[in-house]
């Protein structure tokens, strides 16, 4: 009983520090070493632990040695365990892998397998297990793909959407308009159903559905993977319609509506796109841009449980040299304080692709990918409300 009752004071304490006391700390979840790392993503386990993957190998998609490999960080521990491998398909790239606790406390590792090393060509897979809790890699009980069915709405919602914009985007004489090309491919139903990739957090709503985003580089937009049935099956959203809107992170506002933030793989400004929806995820607007810059690089949201939203991203036009985290206290229409991750000022490291999450202690914890003389690791911070809106 006196162990329980020491145990219940330091959780109070922790608590405390996670509401008021300015508290920052960063570690490496391995060393710096020669290999291509990227792409983490990050959980909390039910019993406290924190589970970390990402891909791991000689380049990306076109080197087929890539696999998903992880580490845990044991609960009240400071150091991030030996590696360990959570997914490899023989021969081929796994990347962009994405963890999910769902809602019966099951594991859910997503991520693609990179057919003919193209993007448009992946295959979307899926692991599940209910024993991970342990040390090592996950125990997996259930594997298989996901093959989404867009339908007639992909090829009317994008030639709505491209009406609505009425870009400037034509070339040459000579050469096919961009929408053109895209809605001709959209045509073709090989194209529509395959290529869907993961990048960002899953977000599951009151109602129990569960929204896993998803983007082509195909179609270069992107749309949402939903599932009513604890993700037994899925189905695919209507497309969020702009150019070069790809790895949403999905956010869900106090009256329901949800917001998507996106990476800007278009033409310039670099700026986030936006896109809402007011259906749960189904449909969702024509993309406009924020005034919040972008290099092309995948950025991360999150909605803090006691109040406010949370980003973090490179807030540059070019290049990752500049990891930025800022806080929105009115719903993502003013990012009001800002601090960085990591500013590298010669821009000679990179800090890129976070994942973002708040453990139930308070704290705000975030995995990314860094860069440093041509080595690489991934990287893993924590701090609190407090150190973000603190004055330096």
């Amino acid at each position: 009983m006196k162990q329980i009752f020491i145990v219940l004071i330091l959780l109070l304490i922790l608590n405390s520090l996670a509401r008021t006391q300015s508290v920052f700390s960063e570690r490496f979840i391995f060393p710096l070493q020669d290999k291509h790392v990227h792409s983490s993503s990050l959980v909390e386990c039910p019993n406290g632990d924190l589970l970390a993957c990402w891909f791991h190998g000689s380049g990306e998609r076109q080197a087929n040695d890539v696999q998903i490999l992880g580490s845990r960080l044991k609960k009240g521990q400071s150091e991030w365990s030996t590696v360990f491998q959570m997914a490899d398909t023989p021969g081929l790239p796994d990347c962009n892998p994405v963890l999910f606790i769902d809602a019966r406390n099951r594991l859910w590792l997503f991520w693609v397998v990179v057919q003919a090393n193209r993007w448009e060509h992946s295959i979307l897979k899926y692991r599940i297990s209910a024993d991970y809790q342990k040390s090592g890699a996950p125990v997996w009980d259930w594997q298989d793909i996901i093959l989404l069915q867009p339908g007639e709405g992909f090829v009317k919602t994008i030639r709505a959407g491209f009406e609505k914009l009425q870009t400037e985007m034509t070339w040459s004489e000579y050469a096919p308009r961009y929408e053109k090309m895209i809605l001709e491919a959209a045509l073709d139903t090989r194209k529509n159903q395959t290529g869907w990739m993961t990048r960002t957090h899953l977000l599951t709503l009151n109602s129990g559905r569960i929204l896993l985003p998803l983007y082509s580089d195909g179609f270069n937009l992107s749309l949402v993977a939903i599932s009513d049935d604890t993700g037994k099956t899925w189905q695919a959203s209507l497309p969020i319609v702009g150019y070069g809107n790809i790895q949403p992170a999905i956010v869900q506002k106090n009256d329901g509506t949800l917001v998507a933030y996106m990476r800007d793989n278009g033409n310039p400004p670099n700026r986030i796109p936006v896109s809402t929806s007011p259906d749960q995820g189904f449909s969702w607007t024509t993309v406009t841009d924020t005034e919040i810059p972008n290099p092309g690089s995948s950025l991360q949201v999150r909605a803090l449980k006691e109040g406010g939203w949370v980003m973090v991203c490179n807030d540059t036009e070019e290049k990752r040299h500049r990891l930025a985290v800022m806080l929105s206290a009115d719903e993502g229409q003013t990012w009001k304080f800002k601090k960085y991750l990591g500013n590298s000022i010669d821009k000679s490291s990179t800090y890129a692709y976070p994942s973002i999450i708040q453990t139930r202690d308070g704290f705000i914890q975030v995995t990314y990918s860094y860069t440093e003389n041509r080595q690489q690791a991934i990287r893993h911070v924590l701090f609190n409300k407090a150190w973000l809106v603190k004055s330096e």
